[in-house]
C-alpha cells in the first residue's frame, strides 16, 4: 500500500469497522508469516500454510484498497 493508503486507513479505521477488521487481520497474516518464514526448514504442512496465509492476506489487502478507494471518493463527493 502507498503512504497515502495508510493515512486514508488510520484516519477512517476508526469509524469503519470494516476497514479495522481487514487491517487487523492483514496484520495478524503478516505476523503469522514472519513466524513461519523465520524458521530455517518448513515442512510440507508449513509450507502449504504459509501459501494459504499468503492468499488470505492477499484476497484481505485487495478488499482493503477497494473500500478504502470508495471512502477515499465518497469523502471528495462531500
Amino acid at each position: 500500500m502507498e503512504q497515502r493508503e495508510y493515512a486514508l486507513l488510520e484516519q477512517l479505521a476508526p469509524t469503519h469497522p470494516d476497514l479495522k477488521s481487514l487491517w487487523d487481520d492483514h496484520i495478524l497474516y503478516e505476523k503469522q508469516l514472519e513466524k513461519l518464514e523465520g524458521k530455517t526448514f518448513m515442512t510440507p504442512a508449513e509450507r502449504q500454510e504459509s501459501a494459504r496465509i499468503k492468499k488470505l492476506k492477499l484476497d484481505g489487502k485487495t478488499k482493503l484498497v477497494a473500500l478504502l478507494q470508495h471512502y477515499a471518493s465518497s469523502e471528495d463527493e462531500r
